[in-house]
């Protein structure tokens, strides 16, 4: 019989008292079985102790050695000084957060062991607020194994939780309900799952076997795919428009305005979103394409179904200035077939706002167009029936939920778009809630774009080159790039590059575009570049999401080291949209590293879009490569998509599976890997 020990308070281990129980609550860890599944995020080598004369500075290090003086220096805020001392030679300890009785420890020490990284400072290594050991007598053998750093909180100390996770481990296998949940079968040739915790969290010698490290990704990664599952079951189970009629005469019109036909891939992608929208329930699917492959015009397409039927549509895009431009490009499309558009944006007047409010909540405009604006409270429509989201990274999960609410009485169709290409192994795992469909085909007479690298000393050799682009009727972007990337700073560093600009080509017009102008000024001086009143426009990445302008076919992106490839694919993608020569100059810095000019040589190599978006999830991770984190992303204890990719078919397979047959066993999964952040989102 399973003992219930595991069951009982946490102040059943030693050093837990209600103050620290409540600490451990927000880490989530409400049993002591939670401490099994609080895994640590790295490991630190403790393995060694390094003389001082052999420290590597920004290196974390374990040193041996006595205290041999400190130093009081008063101000607005205390500090100490330590001075370090090993056989070697001597260093300075600078301490801010203490007490005058730590002090007291340190100068009763017989030895003292510190970890933490040194610095050089003025010709000096210095440690600051090192971890220090204090020791009465000769300190004990080192440890053989390496020490793992937990996810931690303030007011709990990396050496508590590890005390009460060795506690909780003391407790042994049969102490807990600890059950494989996976059938042998499904584990295969895995360890068990007490061993592979064990490993992680007392790896013997060096770091976990990589065996048992994917034994805890398996059920990780199945855990997570299944909460997405369950949210799209959750949300498919309610009724939505069904439309049957495919072949409908405002789609043929449209056809027929058009000067070009469809790509077969955008006529397979209208195919795919018809047999949704015939289903009766909500339709989730994520529309991926590379930047200029017509994702925009089949979510026009998409629409006319619904709009015959009586039902309103829209569309939420990022910007305002991306939300006109849509409503624009539609207005364009929808007004020959007699279909209203609305716009709906923060920096909108009153008394227009309130006009507009009411047009929709009374089923004036058929097609309402905005930002976040679409989700405020007082925002009411007469009949949604099917909601475009351009850019689906700029959105959180519980964004897109919240569109439910917006339902009169049945609840809208969804249609995600992404110009930024999903690696197959993030479509797995962070999209499993969405059926996906790819434009896998650029309409034809769209010019490949050529990538070259240069030095940042030659802008002014660019500029020279720009100048004769311009002459034979040619524009350029020129897009300035920051660490900081605050509005005032990158607006700071347009404006620098736009006056070094300006002395070097006089006798152009350059425009200047950054998130500190106004929303109509924005649009203003993007209608003139369109308009061919600019020739050159300087910008922050604002203009990274979905501008058009055919005629620019020159992209300088400055200091691009600093982008992922994905983003500066986006940017690329901005030219090239007409029939000239095409070109994307990344001016690089003089202190770039070979690892990021390794990374750019990929990007001048590589045109397919989700080539590269598979390079940049081994590069930069899946936070970065799908945009903006949310609340609801998924963020993994153990798993790595890039290290466990393998794992995503066996893990498909095996949620199936598990949704049919065991939903016992699904809550279960849950309940055990995602955090209740998570499960909130969901809920």
């Amino acid at each position: 019989m399973l003992n219930i020990w595991v069951f009982k308070s946490l102040q059943e281990l030693v050093g837990v008292g209600p103050k620290v129980e409540e600490v451990l609550k927000r880490l989530g860890i409400t049993t002591t079985k939670d401490l099994l599944f609080h895994l640590p995020n790295r490991y630190e080598d403790r393995t060694t102790i390094v003389d001082l004369v052999h420290v590597i500075p920004g290196y974390p290090q374990l040193l041996e050695g006595e205290i041999t003086s400190q130093n009081l220096i008063p101000g607005r805020r205390l500090q100490a000084t330590l001075t370090f001392e090993d056989l070697t030679g001597a260093a300075r300890i600078r301490l801010f957060h203490f007490s005058r009785a730590y002090l007291s420890t340190l100068k009763g020490a017989y030895k003292v062991r510190i970890f933490g990284e040194a610095r050089m400072n003025q010709g000096s290594l210095e440690f600051v607020h090192p971890e220090i050991s204090v020791f009465k007598r000769d300190p004990p053998p080192l440890d053989d194994r390496l020490t793992p750093i937990y996810p931690a909180t303030e007011g709990l100390s990396q050496a508590k939780i590890r005390d009460l996770v060795r506690q909780a481990f003391l407790a042994g296998p049969d102490n807990y309900a600890l059950e494989e949940l996976l059938e042998p079968r499904y584990i295969r040739d895995r360890p068990a799952l007490w061993e592979a915790l064990l490993a992680v969290h007392q790896p013997a010698r060096g770091l976990p076997p990589a065996r048992c490290i994917e034994r805890l990704a398996l059920e990780e990664l199945l855990a997570h795919r299944l909460l997405l599952l369950t949210r799209r079951d959750d949300y498919i189970r309610f009724h939505a428009p069904q439309i049957s009629e495919s072949a409908l005469p405002m789609r043929q019109r449209l056809r027929e305005l058009l000067p070009f036909k469809l790509t077969q891939a955008q006529e397979r992608v209208l195919i795919e979103i018809d047999g949704d929208l015939a289903q009766g329930h909500p339709m989730l699917r994520l529309l991926q394409g590379d930047v200029g492959s017509g994702k925009t015009l089949v979510a026009a397409f998409a629409a006319l179904p619904l709009i015959q039927a009586g039902f309103q549509v829209a569309l939420m895009a990022p910007t305002e200035l991306l939300s006109k431009q849509h409503a624009n490009k539609f207005s364009q499309w929808m007004k020959p077939l007699g279909i209203s558009i609305g716009l709906l944006v923060g920096s909108m007047k009153i008394a227009s706002r309130r006009l507009m409010l009411e047009k929709m909540q009374t089923g004036q405009v058929q097609l309402i167009i905005g930002t976040h604006a679409l989700f405020q409270n007082e925002v009411k429509f007469g009949n949604l029936g099917l909601v475009i989201i351009d850019e689906q990274h700029r959105f959180g999960v519980a964004q897109r939920l919240m569109l439910r609410e917006k339902a009169v009485i049945l609840t809208p169709h969804q249609l995600i778009m992404t110009a930024t290409p999903i690696p197959r192994t993030l479509a797995m795992t962070q999209f499993a809630d969405l059926d996906v469909s790819i434009i896998d085909e650029l309409p034809p007479g769209r010019t490949p774009v050529e990538t070259r690298l240069v030095s940042q000393t030659r802008d002014a050799d660019v500029a020279e080159r720009l100048d004769v682009q311009f002459s034979e009727g040619g524009q350029a972007y020129w897009v300035c790039t920051l660490i900081e990337e605050t509005d005032q700073s990158q607006a700071e560093a347009a404006e620098s590059r736009l006056e070094k600009l300006k002395a070097l080509l006089p006798h152009r017009n350059i425009g200047l575009i950054h998130g500190r102008i106004k929303s109509d000024e924005k649009t203003a001086l993007m209608q003139a570049f369109s308009d061919h009143q600019l020739d050159l426009l300087v910008a922050t990445t604002v203009i990274e999401v979905g501008v058009d302008v055919p005629n620019a076919n020159i992209m300088v992106i400055e200091n691009p080291e600093r982008l992922g490839l994905a983003q500066m694919h986006q940017l690329r993608g901005r030219v090239g949209r007409g029939t000239r020569v095409s070109y994307c100059i990344l001016l690089y810095g003089e202190s770039i590293s070979q690892q990021s000019k390794e990374r750019l040589t990929l990007l001048k190599e590589i045109n397919d879009g989700f080539e590269l978006s598979e390079a940049d999830l081994r590069l930069r991770g899946p936070g970065d490569v799908s945009g903006t984190r949310q609340t609801g992303d998924l963020n993994f204890r153990v798993a790595n998509l890039s290290a466990h990719a393998h794992l995503l078919d066996e893990v498909a397979d095996l949620a199936h599976q598990i949704r049919n047959d065991k939903p016992q066993i699904k809550a279960l999964l849950i309940d055990r890997w995602i955090s209740q952040e998570a499960l909130f989102v969901h809920v």
